[in-house]
């Protein structure tokens, strides 16, 4: 049987996610924390509300009582002139 990849990013697969639950683990940070679960590039954009379905599911909380996870907006290079808002650069 195929594993069901859940965070792309980082590669987490259903499994690990509700092996995770089952030890513990009630929040999204905690998920995030143990896992790596939406600390890829995408920075959860991606996985964010599939971990949370799951974490519903497992836990027998609603969707909207579960806590969001914290995150980082994802980085991007940018040109030193917009810092000057010199607009040659």
């Amino acid at each position: 049987m195929e594993k069901e990849i859940i965070c792309r990013c980082e590669e987490v697969t259903r499994d690990e996610i509700e092996e995770t639950i089952k030890n513990g683990a009630t929040t999204m940070n905690e998920i995030k924390k143990w896992t790596r679960a939406g600390m890829g590039l995408c920075q959860g954009r991606i996985c964010r509300k599939l971990v949370e379905k799951i974490l519903a599911e497992k836990t027998g909380k609603k969707p909207e009582n579960i806590e969001p996870s914290t995150y980082r907006q994802p980085v991007r290079p940018f040109k030193m002139g917009i810092l000057r808002n010199d607009e040659n650069d």
